[in-house]
Parts: C-alpha cells; sequence; structure tokens
C-alpha cells in the first residue's frame, strides 16, 4: 500500500467540504507534512512525553489518529509494561492505512484501532492522551464536553496533549498569520490553486480558536498544569496534566 504525493487541489474542481477520506489517506503524510508548520516537532515531542508519563498497566490514547504517528510516538517512548494503546479515527480510509503502517514496526506495547467518533469514546486508566490537530473538527459545542470527558477518564499525574491549528483575537495579526502560513505552503510546493481551493474545502470543517480559549477550556475542566510549549505561525501545541 503506497503513499502519493498530494495533488488533489492542484486542478479546478467543484467545491465540497473537506472530507478524510479515501483520496485524503491515500496522500495525508505528503499533506500533512507540507501543510502544518512544526510537525515533526510534535511528533517527537510525543515520544519525549511517553517516556516521562506513560505509567504501567495503564491506557494511552489517540484521538483523531490518521495514519498512527502518535500511536507509533508513544510506544516508541514507552518503557513501561502492560500499556495499551488505542488509535482511535472515524474514517475507515485512515484506519485501513493505519493499520497497514502499524504493520510495518515492532511494538512495545498493545495497539488497538477503534473505528468511532471520538466523542463516543469510553476514557479510563489513561495515563497519556493526545489530541493531534483533532479537536479542530470537532463542532465548537461539542469540545467542552470532550475534554471534560477525557480528564475524567485520566489518572492523576497523567498528560494530554492537543495539537491545533490556531486563530488570534487582533485581526490584524490574525491575517499576517493566515498569509504566512499559506507562504509556507507555497514554499513546500503548493499552487495558489491550491491553496485557495482547499482552503475553502475546510471552511466550517477545521474552526480554529485563539490560544487563550484552549487554554481556559483546560483550566475549566480541572487540569493543573496548562501551558502552550510551542507555536509555529498559526499552528500550536499545549500540554495538560492532571
Amino acid at each position: 500500500m503506497q503513499f502519493k504525493d498530494d495533488n488533489i487541489y492542484n486542478v479546478t474542481r467543484e467545491s465540497a467540504p473537506f472530507k478524510f477520506n479515501e483520496q485524503v489517506a491515500s496522500v495525508f503524510p505528503d499533506m500533512i507534512g507540507r501543510s502544518v508548520p512544526g510537525y515533526q516537532a510534535v511528533i517527537k515531542m510525543v515520544e519525549k512525553l511517553s517516556a516521562r508519563y506513560v505509567k504501567a498497566k495503564t491506557n494511552c490514547y489517540d484521538l483523531g489518529c490518521s495514519l498512527g504517528e502518535a500511536s507509533l510516538a508513544i510506544d516508541k517512548g514507552i518503557s513501561a509494561r502492560d500499556v495499551t494503546i488505542w488509535s482511535v479515527d472515524n474514517s475507515t480510509a485512515m484506519l485501513d492505512r493505519c493499520q497497514f503502517h502499524l504493520d510495518c514496526y515492532k511494538h512495545n506495547a498493545l495497539i488497538k484501532l477503534q473505528c468511532e467518533d471520538i466523542r463516543s469514546s469510553k476514557i479510563e486508566n489513561a495515563s497519556m492522551v493526545v489530541l493531534n490537530y483533532t479537536l479542530q473538527f470537532i463542532p465548537i459545542e461539542a469540545r467542552e464536553t470532550l475534554i471534560s470527558d477525557i480528564f475524567k477518564g485520566m489518572n492523576d499525574g497523567a498528560i494530554l496533549l492537543i495539537s491545533e491549528k490556531i486563530s488570534f483575537m487582533d485581526q490584524s495579526v490574525n491575517q499576517l498569520f493566515i498569509n504566512l502560513h499559506h507562504q509556507f505552503k507555497k514554499d513546500n510546493g503548493y499552487s495558489d490553486l491550491e491553496i485557495s481551493q482547499k482552503r475553502n474545502a475546510l471552511e466550517n470543517v477545521l474552526v480554529p480558536e485563539t490560544l487563550e480559549f484552549h487554554i481556559t477550556r483546560l483550566t475549566n475542566a480541572g487540569f493543573k498544569h496548562v501551558n502552550c510549549w510551542q507555536q509555529h505561525l498559526n499552528f500550536a501545541s499545549i500540554i495538560a496534566i492532571k
């Protein structure tokens, strides 16, 4: 099962909402690498945090796992025994390729794939939870409940890592970072047509929030320690410790 270069939007096409279908799954590694600044640093940090926070006989959750990069990073960092990693996604196309991807590596922990909406996922006995560029695709009105449910299923001292595209209250700053992100994509070989068409496809599908709003939500949910550890243009990663 091979992955292709991302050329989905390089020809004029009828506008349709972005979906994690087979077409996207087949180019996803190229797409995310060329579209998300700081992505590899996030994956490396998942591994480092896993080594510090994952405890024996606990569960880890990669919610919105796509092709399982974060799941593999969790697994790579683990030294604890009897750990189960739950890789959850509602896209069967993504999970099919995720299974192929995971099968290419030896695992320290048991990795189980689960096809479901993460809002229905049962979080329990968790020492680590990862939401990598996932919350932004959840309806805004459902995000508080999801974070609360995750918090309830985490053990004391457990860690949640959230990576997201963010917005800014200052509209001049917001537009500046949008423009800089578009330049990032151009520098990675995307054309103006591709950038424009993908942005239209993501309209009302990917809905970003401010970094401050994310931190407030996490604090209100009960997390003791919340902070942003990385921001690259309009993408940020936050750690929250219970």
